[in-house]
């Protein structure tokens, strides 16, 4: 059976809402003094992730009250303990396993379980427990065998998604999709104070965010949202940050405005930020405990296993980049960003890179990362280059060597996802973006944001195309990225919102590409 978004909303997302009498031979009671919880703690809903051949984490948090001040979601200062079921059928009728995990007060009542002992290449269904109050239902995945070469693999990425330009409905049609997999690519949530705009859909919660009690408060309202809520119960997630998490460019431990009082005017109080905004964000995402944070660090990149068919390899290009050049933005002819020397992802990310490669035996090699990867020549002047610092164009000797270690490696169908920059675009990635006839190497497939920039315009299609005939299409709608992925080729549709500061969006595919196995480069679809 499949757990389409009708069921989740049927049989999970409203069973937060009900409670049920448990029997003392169903369910130990909970190990708290003072009582039980008299409202469903579930608020803020289900999510798994990370999923291997034999497990996946499933993760929830426990509020009552969202949006207080305080963070801490309405919840009592106690530790409880949460029950979790998992089962084979998404009416968890006889759980093939089942556990008990401590939601402590410390970690903002977060729970994060790594499911062991699971079937490889199953769906399975789970929920949460308290006092009587039932979670939402979650469906899940485990990866297939690492010897298995699987039929197809359906998978979905998105990013960018700000609360206060508009509704996530393209979350709501990406869990109708129904994928097995979902790529989250950075900005999850953004980190400005409310908007004082009147014409703004919605409006955020309290100020800029800067200490744990702030974080906490921003992703709890985010997760609020109900088509959120829908996407992270569908499918198994894979997530990684980009800057809105913690500040906008952020760069290592640079913020964007090193004046702004308080929280970034010294290097140690934007480290205590960044540790604030980690710490928060392990809080709130279906992560491993390999991801949790020490101070102001934090594991985000990491590599996954889809069989044989495919290999994840999941970036962090902020922790660890050198300082953004020439102003961070677009600027013409920055000598400083063709430095060989600069990195985007530090060296011992670049060499665990490097090492994924040369070990990969996927037919398909994803690298799921945050900022443009191929060259975008805006060219305001005649034969003067012009690029965004902020993306891998302000870290050419990265690209080059990344690009190089795949080609050296024999990577047989290397494909780069990214988010970030609040629209879709298909590129081919070549080693000499200044020769038109230099060799595809690869592919590169952005997802538009789910909300960030408003509604946009369907006819758009950007100028500089025209003169960087790698980028083979450019699209102004906000939406996400849908692919089919398949020994013998991967199909990419770009989905897109035709409006998002009102609800009740209609979504359509702009556009669709393929690439087929062993073959560089996109071919436009009908």
């Amino acid at each position: 059976m499949t757990l389409s978004r009708r069921h989740v909303l049927a049989g999970g997302i409203a069973a937060g809402a009900t409670t049920i009498a448990i029997s003392p031979a169903s369910a130990a009671p909970l190990l708290t003094a003072a009582g039980p919880v008299r409202t469903s703690p579930f608020a803020l809903g289900v999510a798994s992730g990370d999923p291997t051949p034999t497990g996946v984490v499933l993760w929830t948090r426990l509020a009552v009250d969202p949006l207080a001040p305080d963070g801490k979601g309405g919840m009592p200062s106690r530790d409880i303990t949460v029950q979790w079921e998992v089962a084979d059928n998404d009416r968890i009728h006889r759980p093939v396993a089942r556990g008990a995990a401590r939601a402590r007060t410390a970690d903002a009542h977060s729970v994060h379980v790594e499911v062991e002992g699971l079937r490889s290449g199953r769906e399975y269904w789970y929920r949460f427990r308290v006092d009587g109050h039932l979670s939402p239902v979650g469906r899940t995945r485990t990866a297939p065998r690492r010897d298995e070469m699987p039929a197809t693999l359906a998978m979905s990425a998105a990013s960018c998604a700000n609360w206060e330009a508009g509704f996530f409905t393209a979350y709501r049609y990406l869990a109708d999709d129904e994928p097995d997999l979902v790529l989250h690519l950075g900005d999850y949530q953004y980190e400005g104070k409310g908007t004082t705009n009147p014409a703004a859909p919605r409006v955020h919660a309290g100020s800029e965010t800067v200490t744990l009690e702030g974080y906490r408060l921003r992703h709890a309202q985010y997760k609020t949202d109900p088509d959120l809520q829908t996407a992270h119960a569908i499918a198994p997630w894979l997530v990684v940050w980009d800057d809105h998490e913690v500040d906008n460019n952020w760069a290592a431990g640079v913020p964007q405005d090193a004046k702004a009082p308080e929280w970034n005017d010294t290097p140690e109080r934007f480290l205590a930020r960044r540790a604030n905004a980690f710490r928060a964000y392990y809080e709130n995402m279906p992560l491993r405990r390999s991801s949790i944070p020490r101070g102001s660090d934090m594991q985000i990149y990491r590599r996954l296993g889809w069989g044989r068919l495919a290999s994840f390899h999941m970036l962090d290009t902020r922790q660890y980049r050198d300082d953004q050049v020439c102003e961070d933005g677009w600027d013409t002819n920055c000598e400083a960003a063709l430095d060989p020397s600069r990195t985007i992802t530090g060296a011992a990310q670049e060499q665990w890179l490097r090492e994924g490669f040369s070990r990969s035996g996927a037919r398909w090699d994803f690298l799921g990362q945050q900022v443009f990867f191929t060259q975008r020549d805006g060219k305001v002047e005649q034969d003067l280059l012009h690029t965004s610092n902020d993306a891998w164009d302000g870290y050419v000797g990265s690209r080059d060597r990344v690009t190089r270690a795949w080609m050296d490696a024999g990577v047989r169908n290397p494909v780069v996802l990214t988010g970030d920059v609040h629209k879709h675009w298909a590129a081919d990635v070549k080693t000499d973006y200044a020769d038109p006839d230099s060799p595809v190497v690869g592919t590169e497939l952005v997802a538009s944001s789910i909300t960030s920039g408003g509604n946009g315009n369907a006819a758009w299609s950007d100028p500089i195309m025209q003169w960087n005939p790698h980028l083979r299409f450019s699209g102004d709608l906000r939406g996400y990225l849908r692919t089919t992925v398949t020994p013998a080729g991967l199909r990419a549709d770009f989905r897109s919102v035709d409006r998002v500061t009102t609800r009740g969006g209609a979504v359509a595919t702009q556009a669709s590409f393929e690439v087929a196995d062993g073959q560089r480069g996109l071919q436009p679809v009908g």
